[in-house]
């Protein structure tokens, strides 16, 4: 039979579930609608869909290396309490092995990855939410290989809080280690100076010379200021730029380049930011219990 547009609605409407899950469980109960709600059910979608509009600002970030090939990830929860939680982190393991053996581009290609014969990193995750009764999701994840004169530094902190990812070319482990405890440590947006967006870099211009022209600097003069102090930003969000935390007579990337090395590429994950987060209002959540939400 075939699934319409309007099938789906009517599905979605009824279940809160997304409109994929929605057309495949059509499909698989051949239009059959109350099936179709009997198989999100099973499947726990159904149940996990009323969670979608909750805030899942906690969690854990990770990372997974094997060989030439490495994985940093990013999951969410809802509360601190889950990201504790062992079955929580046995989900993230199974979520990084998988997308280590793989070449996804997209949360929607991760999504769609097995963990099993029987099982995608989706359906993994829905069965959790279910399962945990918190909103899970998979945020944010790259996929770094390196070439036999590179090494990869990793370093978690705070039991997967804040994860930084480099790659280093000449340079061996410990120098690559340390510039990604920097990158923990130091928060850098950028690696080089280019790398920083023009419009970026334009917005900060005309910040730092608003500032300068309003303590009664001169047009000329003040373009002259901002030009050093562009120098100065660079050493805040560019991690080649930062001065070294081990000796800070050193920048970086000289510090990387005493060792033989360069810097390639990093990736810094800390959870959560940049996303709304949960607001607290345990008379309201009580009440959502009650009630059945």
């Amino acid at each position: 039979m075939e699934v319409t547009a309007s099938m789906v609605k009517d599905l979605r409407e009824a279940t809160g579930a997304g409109m994929m899950d929605c057309k495949k469980a059509l499909a698989e109960c051949d239009g059959n609608m109350d099936e179709a709600v009997n198989w999100l059910r099973e499947k726990g979608i159904a149940k996990s869909a009323k969670k979608e509009a909750r805030i899942a600002a906690e969690g854990l970030a990770n990372i997974y290396i094997d060989g030439a090939k490495a994985v940093i990830l990013e999951v969410n929860s809802e509360t601190d309490f889950v990201s504790k939680n062992e079955e929580f982190k046995e989900m993230i393991d199974t979520i990084g092995a998988s997308l280590l053996k793989s070449n996804a581009k997209t949360i929607e290609e991760a999504k769609e990855l097995k963990v099993n014969d029987n099982q995608t990193i989706g359906e993994l995750i829905i069965e959790k939410t279910a399962k945990i009764g918190e909103k899970l999701s998979l945020r944010r994840f790259a996929i770094l290989e390196k070439n036999s004169d590179e090494e990869f530094g990793s370093y978690i902190h705070m039991g997967g809080k804040i994860a930084t990812l480099v790659v280093i070319k000449g340079a061996n482990g410990e120098v690559a280690k340390d510039v990604a405890m920097q990158a923990a440590a130091m928060k850098p947006l950028y690696v080089f100076p280019k790398d920083v967006p023009a419009d970026v870099l334009d917005n900060e211009k005309a910040v730092l010379k608003e500032q300068v022209i309003n303590e009664g600097k001169s047009q000329d003069m003040a373009d002259k200021i901002v030009e050093g102090k562009i120098g100065k930003f660079y050493k805040e969000v560019c991690l080649a730029e930062q001065a070294f935390i081990k000796d800070g007579n050193l920048s970086v990337s000289k510090y990387v380049a005493n060792n033989g090395g360069e810097i390639l590429k990093m990736i810094r994950y800390e959870v959560g930011e940049g996303m709304e987060k949960r607001n607290e209002n345990f008379a309201e959540e009580v009440m959502n219990q009650v009630k059945g939400n």
